[in-house]
């Protein structure tokens, strides 16, 4: 059977995709020995794509992608044998803050030896005196400026993988790379600095594997963020169009909390949204839209954190959670520490979050708003080094310092 195709959305995820075990995207073509005798050396197809979720304070991210290797051994070293490349016509350079509402830039494709492969590597190019932009940001209402990238990009950003490529089939894989939690200011230095943060998603069917829904034209061409969440961590994330429209691609199938934020409105969720690889899900359409109540306050949130006996480079983050009574626990917000001073900040809204159940056809959403959470958060902070994060449940009335020190 063909190859499902893949439909490229103009305008990245939650935050959290986790390593997948691989299941055949589609039959590729046939070929082998004579009639009725096995391949000698059977092969399959991998591609690889690239996304992304949502930007913190950058209007544009660039990166530049060499190739893709993978390796069969979780283990090997770059230098090590065992290892296929997949080479891009010419090194592609890419706005990660292209790829939001479901859209795919395709890396490229490689036949291979079929079976398992434990390890992938994305190698991007380096900043040169001939290329100096070749990884760069472009901060909301500055200028565009260089990244610092790390040693390792290129030799390749490591991704653990469980990719099963099986004879004469084609195993399609996303590499989620997260601009919001990969980029990182570095204080009054001005640079800013790559933290890569990646994902690896199977892209199991182009027919189902979404969720579209539209939210109030108020809120529209990034007015809001919509995250498909899993026990309170973002799986795929992504802002609105100039419509209102969301499409959260590619997404594994399961049930998800569905978990809208915006400046001036309450935290909204809609729990058990249901994802298959058959069909896409909808929440509500462009004439049933999803719009959280205004929220007449709001408070922020900050402090740094500070890792005992040093100063800088905390390679931290804070996140906000908020459970709502009789609903789930999800991360209402999230922020990176400057990697020179661990200072953070949150704006988060003071209103009782809002939530409703799922339904495939709904005429309207009624939200049910629990006032006993209004104002409620837990705050989670990481940093690097550190296995257990440090939290502190908060009720706000106001802007706040909280300092986590570790």
């Amino acid at each position: 059977m063909s190859r499902p195709s893949h439909r490229t959305v103009a305008r990245l995820g939650l935050p959290l995709a986790a390593a997948a075990a691989a299941v055949l995207a589609a039959c590729g073509g046939g070929g082998g020995g004579d009639a009725g005798q096995p391949m000698a050396n059977p092969t399959g197809t991998l591609r690889i794509s690239l996304t992304d979720a949502p930007a913190c304070g950058f209007d544009h991210v660039y990166v530049t992608v060499e190739k893709v290797r993978v390796n069969g051994s979780a283990s090997a070293d770059v230098t090590d044998s065992g290892w296929t490349d997949i080479p891009l016509a010419a090194p592609q350079r890419i706005d990660l803050l292209a790829l939001t509402n479901g859209a795919l830039a395709t890396l490229g494709q490689a036949q291979l030896p079929a079976g398992t492969y434990r390890q992938l590597r994305l190698v991007l190019a380096a900043n040169t005196a001939a290329n100096p932009l070749a990884n760069s940001v472009v901060p909301t209402g500055g200028a565009e400026q260089a990244v610092d990238t790390p040693s390792a990009a290129q030799s390749g950003l490591k991704l653990n993988a469980d990719m099963s490529v099986a004879a004469d089939k084609v195993a399609d894989f996303a590499i989620d790379f997260d601009a919001c939690k990969s980029f990182v200011r570095a204080g009054n230095s001005g640079k800013v600095i790559m933290k890569p943060v990646l994902a690896l998603i199977p892209m199991l069917s182009d027919a189902g594997m979404r969720i579209v829904g539209f939210v109030d034209p108020a809120l529209a061409n990034g007015g809001a963020t919509v995250s498909a969440q899993s026990a309170g961590q973002p799986v795929r994330a992504t802002p609105t169009d100039a419509t209102g429209k969301f499409v959260l691609y590619p997404l594994p199938a399961g049930s998800y909390d569905l978990v809208v934020t915006a400046g001036g409105r309450a935290n909204a969720v809609v729990t058990g949204v249901p994802v298959t690889t058959t069909a896409y899900t909808y929440v509500g359409s462009e004439t049933v839209r999803l719009s959280p109540p205004v929220s007449a306050a709001s408070a922020t949130v900050s402090g740094s954190i500070r890792l005992a006996g040093s100063s800088a480079n905390t390679e931290g983050s804070v996140r906000a959670l908020q459970t709502l009574t009789g609903g789930p626990s999800v991360e209402v917000g999230f922020a990176n520490a400057d990697a020179a001073s661990g200072a953070y900040a949150l704006r988060l809204p003071l209103a009782a979050p809002v939530l409703t159940p799922y339904l495939a056809t709904p005429t309207s959403f009624v939200w049910t708003a629990t006032p006993a959470d209004a104002a409620k958060y837990r705050f989670s902070a990481t940093a690097a080094g550190v296995t257990t994060p440090k939290t502190q449940d908060l009720t706000l009335s106001g802007d706040t310092v909280l300092n986590f020190d570790f």
